[in-house]
This record gives structure tokens, sequence and C-alpha cells, in this order.
């Protein structure tokens, strides 16, 4: 009997769901730690990822020939070692566009509105009807102002709908600088300067790669209009912090709102934590209550595809990309 490992807590419909379409399998759920090294090494297909069960999953004898990652990003994972392998690799990309696109707009809403200094001053019984803080925009619409995606995917496409619904002007910046639907104007990722020029509120939604490892950097952000509003929800290695720092504490940006970090958890004596201009969560954008329904979906059209020899047509990786 060929082996599933899923390092995720499944509902035993959705382990039933999987069995049926793979009958010649069989279905092992169990959290990373308490998973033995034998049947890591046994498991062909393995949903999910974990530091814990690396040297057992590509040990010479292990039977892996595919890893569905429960994320999108795959920037933590031994990528050149599965290539060398041939292990196929795919990733949960798509599963996060609805929540990481609400997110990007309640931080949107929370500056333009300055809806995060009313918390702050609910906080401390303050009635300052100006809601104004250091650096941080006025009470403003959204409506008319210019949004840039940087890194426009499933998310990004998601989010440019909804900022259309909000009346405002959308630029992208994507590798192929290919027109996608609600982009009113798109660069391939040479025009990122020229890009931030025009933005009001910015969004990075870029996934870690070599390219991408510090692309915000003071070159980026001395680009973009003074007082901008940046919003990071892709990776925290994208952007290079003191730059960001320096951004935020001389006025260029205007302020930002953060879900990611290079360094996570963020530490507690980081000047970022006390900055009345910026918002942090706690990498949550991408969380929701359906995230385990919508990757189980997309790992069972894959399974589909693969035990019938064909193509996975899902969030394949390509690994020259990195993504």
């Amino acid at each position: 009997m060929k082996r599933i490992i899923c390092l995720h807590t499944l509902t035993p419909d959705q382990i039933a769901k999987i069995e049926q379409v793979a009958p010649g399998y069989t279905v092992t759920v169990a959290k990373s730690t308490d998973i033995s090294s034998e049947t890591v090494s046994d498991a062909e297909i393995i949903v999910g990822w974990s530091k814990h069960i690396v040297e057992s999953a590509l040990e010479a004898n292990s039977k892996l020939k595919w890893i569905q990652t429960w994320s999108a990003g795959v920037d933590t994972l031994p990528l050149k070692r599965l290539e060398q392998r041939g292990t196929l690799l795919t990733n949960s990309s798509g599963v996060h566009a609805i929540p990481i696109a609400e997110s990007i707009f309640a931080m949107l809403l929370s500056f333009s509105r300055q809806l995060h200094v009313a918390v702050r001053n609910q906080a401390e019984g303050k009635w300052e009807p100006k809601l104004a803080s250091a650096g941080a925009l006025t009470l403003t619409e959204l409506r008319d102002k210019t949004l840039v995606i940087a890194g426009v995917g499933e998310i990004g496409r998601e989010t440019a709908r909804l900022a259309k619904a909000f009346g405002m002007k959308v630029i992208g910046v994507r590798r192929s600088g290919k027109a996608l639907p609600d982009v009113d104007q798109m660069y391939t990722m040479d025009g990122l300067h020229e890009a931030l020029s025009h933005g009001d509120y910015i969004v990075s939604i870029l996934p870690l790669t070599d390219e991408t490892h510090h692309l915000f950097d003071s070159s980026a952000f001395g680009a973009v209009k003074p007082g901008a509003c940046f919003i990071n929800v892709g990776r925290g290695p994208t952007v290079d912090t003191p730059s960001l720092l320096e951004a935020l504490q001389t006025g260029q940006l205007g302020c930002a709102g953060l879900d990611v970090f290079e360094e996570e958890p963020l530490p507690v004596d980081h000047p970022l934590w006390k900055m009345p201009q910026v918002v942090i969560t706690p990498h949550v954008a991408g969380s929701t209550d359906r995230y385990t329904e919508r990757v189980v979906d997309i790992f069972v059209q894959n399974l589909q595809a693969y035990v019938n020899n064909q193509q996975l047509p899902r969030n394949l990786v390509d690994y020259s990309r990195e993504y």
C-alpha cells in the first residue's frame, strides 16, 4: 500500500475524499513531531512540510515523489535538494486570495479613516476628533487614489478587483508584465520604481526569491510618492528593514501596514512596535476558517491527475523561478 502523509489536521470527510480519489493509498495524518522517520521515508506524497522531517523525507531510500505545501510560499523548503531529486512540488497559491485581499483593505481603510489612531485613543480614553498621528495621512478617501500592487498573482487580482469597487486606480507590477482585468496599467519588475512613484498606497505581495530579496530598499522607498502608505503581506525579507524604518522616520512613507517581517516574531524592543503610523499583524493575513478546505480542494484536484499519470494542473512550482 502506498502512503500519503498529511502534517495538518483533516476531518474524516476530507480523509475519505482523498482516499476515494486515490484508492491505492493509505492516508496518515499526524504532527511532524509525532511521526516516525520510517513513516516519513515510506511516504510517496507529503501534504505540508516541516523542518522536523527534512532528513527522513530526503534520505536516499525515501519514496517521496511529490510535496503539496500548506502555504503559498516555498522559500523555507530545500528547493535545490528537491529539484535534484526530481520531486514534484505544488503550493497552495489561491487559498489566500480572499483573506489576504480583505486584510489589505482592512489596513487601507484603517489608514484612510485613521481607525488605528482612534483605537489607540480609545484605550487611553482620549476624545480627539482630528485623529492625527505623526507622519500619517489625515482623514481621506480611497476613491480616486492610486494603488500599486507589486506581485499580481491570485491575491493581487482579488485586491485589484476590490480596489476598482472602491473607485481606485490600480497599477500592477509583475514579472511577465501581462495585462490583467481591473489593473489599469501593468509594469514588469524593471518598472517597479516608476510604478512606485505613482502610488498613494503600495502593496507588496511578492514571493521571496533571489530576485526579490531586499527589493524594497532605500532606493525603492526613495522612489515612492512622499507620504505614501506601504503594506507588506508577501514576505518579510523582500523589505530591507532599516530602509523601511528610515522612510517612516523621515516621512517619505506616511504609514505602513506590516504582516510579515525579516525576523519573526518581531523582537519586542523593535522600534516598529511603537511607531504610531504603523499597524502590525503577526503573519495572519492569510488565515481563515476556510483554509483547510481550500488546500484539500487543490490537493484532491492534483491527486486525481497524479494517480492517472497526468501533469498536475494546480500550482506546480517552477524550481528555476522558486515559485
